[in-house]
């Protein structure tokens, strides 16, 4: 068998890319991609790369054309790719006529011409702006505007909240401020949802059946069934309902989940996420401000992605314990919940009125994986063994708290129509079915 590789950034991956691709391939019989780290890209001067790692390598991985896709993570790793992969042939565009001949005492070197007519640099400026209205009362909302000037393609319109009196200036300067969601959806082609758990049923429904794409935060509902309704209807309709939690486009968190689960530190036997942040005007005071979340409603969902998206969403058993902060209000100022698997346990703890270290650990058989708080923001993280000069050390660049790649991977999905699932339907359906169990009080027993 003839072995191929070939590297690039491949953002916004266009027909050029996938011509280079079907050369490349055409060289031998199987194709391995290296695609650049966002890290190594700035390194080599390549600033105005518009998607993160994961995005482009999905895009890659859309085309059918690579038999394998893997990461260019440093210098000087080129020739240790081919040897441990046993490659034959090393190709890149003709661009770079000369770059590499010092790879000729280990491979042959084949310098492919690039399609006339075609660069990402092109389609950056070219990109039609999809239109985001931004929905709900939470100060972050403000983030999101502010983030989405760095994704291309992108314009916030407008903006639809209960209480527009407490609109940042930002948010107030939009072109569509308003309390009605019919009049946003009419002006926009998607929208991201940071309203209270119990309004996001209706207000996706309202949005799919207008068709206007859906960016929402977790959890989608708060029963399974209207979760499922809304799932269909997405797919019916061909629109895009996604779920954002942040930290599932975090490129690092992404090659946490992989190197996890490839083993490297044994059969995984305990997942531990905690996700605290003390709220102002919460807890001192009697009365519980209008629009305020609970700690499980908004830490319970990012604290269980990685337990859903290490161990699966099987577990047999699962008891919650919670602390209110009123027993007048049904908000929780500290909340706990212990998953049973199979083989394996896990635990998520989440507060707003009680403060801990928002770390994530990882335990294994061999060793265990270690991400520092915040983790949500997961930029860095350690695998750690029992010989210490065995750790190892990952950092991956992440702008905008998770926000940029966020808004961007929506971007590409919604204009490309890419069928990929940053996180898949079974743990958004478990995540719905967890956080209804907590609001209707099964499996949860109460505290003072």
């Amino acid at each position: 068998m003839k072995r191929v590789i070939t590297y690039g950034t491949f953002d916004l991956l266009h027909y050029g890319h996938v011509r280079l691709l079907e050369r490349a391939r055409s060289l031998g019989d199987y194709l391995v991609v290296a695609v650049t780290t966002d890290d190594f890209d700035i390194a080599r001067g390549k600033i105005n790369v518009q998607q993160s790692l994961a995005e482009r390598m999905d895009a890659v991985r859309e085309t059918g054309l690579a038999d394998e896709i893997i990461v260019e993570e440093y210098e000087g790793q080129k020739i240790d790719d081919i040897q441990r992969l046993g490659i034959d042939v090393f190709t890149v565009g003709s661009d770079w006529v000369g770059q590499f001949d010092y790879l000729k005492e280990y491979c042959e070197v084949v310098y492919l011409d690039r399609t006339e007519g075609v660069s990402s640099t092109q389609i950056r400026s070219e990109r039609k702006r999809m239109r985001l209205g931004l929905v709900g009362d939470v100060p972050f909302l403000a983030k999101y505007l502010s983030e989405s000037t760095y994704v291309n393609g992108l314009e916030v319109r407008g903006v639809c909240a209960k209480r527009l009196e407490g609109l940042q200036d930002s948010l107030r300067s939009l072109e569509i401020v308003t309390s009605s969601i019919d009049e946003l959806l009419a002006g926009v082609d998607a929208v991201y949802i940071a309203s209270a758990p119990e309004e996001h049923y209706w207000q996706i429904k309202k949005a799919l059946s207008q068709g206007v794409h859906v960016l929402c935060e977790s959890p989608i509902t708060l029963d399974v069934r209207s979760y499922e309704e809304l799932e269909h209807l997405a797919d019916t309709r061909g629109i895009r309902l996604l779920e954002a939690i942040r930290p599932a486009y975090s490129t690092a968190f992404k090659r946490l989940c992989l190197l996890v689960k490839s083993g490297v530190i044994g059969r995984v036997t305990a997942v531990d996420a905690t996700c605290t942040s003390l709220s102002e005007g919460l807890g001192s005071s009697s009365k519980i401000p209008a629009g305020a979340w609970g700690s499980m409603g908004e830490w319970g969902p990012i604290a269980m992605l990685p337990v859903f998206q290490i161990l699966g969403t099987g577990f047999i058993d699962l008891q919650m314990t919670s602390r209110r902060f009123d027993t007048k209000e049904p908000l929780d100022a500290f909340s706990r919940a212990e998953f049973v698997f199979p083989d394996a346990v896990a635990s998520i703890t989440v507060g707003k009125g009680v403060k801990s270290e928002g770390d994530l650990v990882v335990s294994g058989t061999r060793g265990y994986a270690y991400v520092p708080a915040p983790w949500w923001k997961t930029d860095y993280f350690e695998l750690r063994f029992e010989n210490p000069a065995d750790n190892r050390r990952y950092f991956y660049q992440l702008d905008g708290a998770g926000v940029r790649n966020q808004l961007a991977s929506f971007v590409l999905m919604v204009e490309n129509g890419l069928e990929t699932r940053y996180i898949a339907p079974e743990t958004s359906r478990a995540i719905v079915k967890v956080m209804s169990d907590f609001v209707d009080g099964r499996n949860v027993t109460q505290i003072s």
